[in-house]
């Protein structure tokens, strides 16, 4: 895969996770994709939730590791790379 596709699936993926992330007032945004990972920016209640954490490792990260080939790891970043 290309690096336009690999993103273009990682967007795909974002617009899946979207609406889970949305019934608790949260949602996220994708900042980049660097060397295998994906950098995504948190917004709404996912800012400061004692659970972010747990969602990006056990959540967003799992799907981008099964959908995505080429992805090897999500981080959260607090401002654009």
């Amino acid at each position: 895969m290309t690096q336009e596709e690999i993103i273009k699936q990682v967007k795909k993926v974002i617009k899946k996770l979207r609406p889970y992330l949305n019934q608790d007032g949260g949602d996220l945004d994708y900042v980049d994709f660097r060397d295998g990972i994906v950098y995504i920016k948190l917004l709404g209640a996912c800012i400061g939730c004692s659970s972010s954490d747990d969602t990006i490792k056990n959540s967003i990260e799992v799907m981008m590791l099964e959908e995505v080939p080429g992805v090897i790891g999500v981080e959260k970043v607090e401002e654009e790379l």
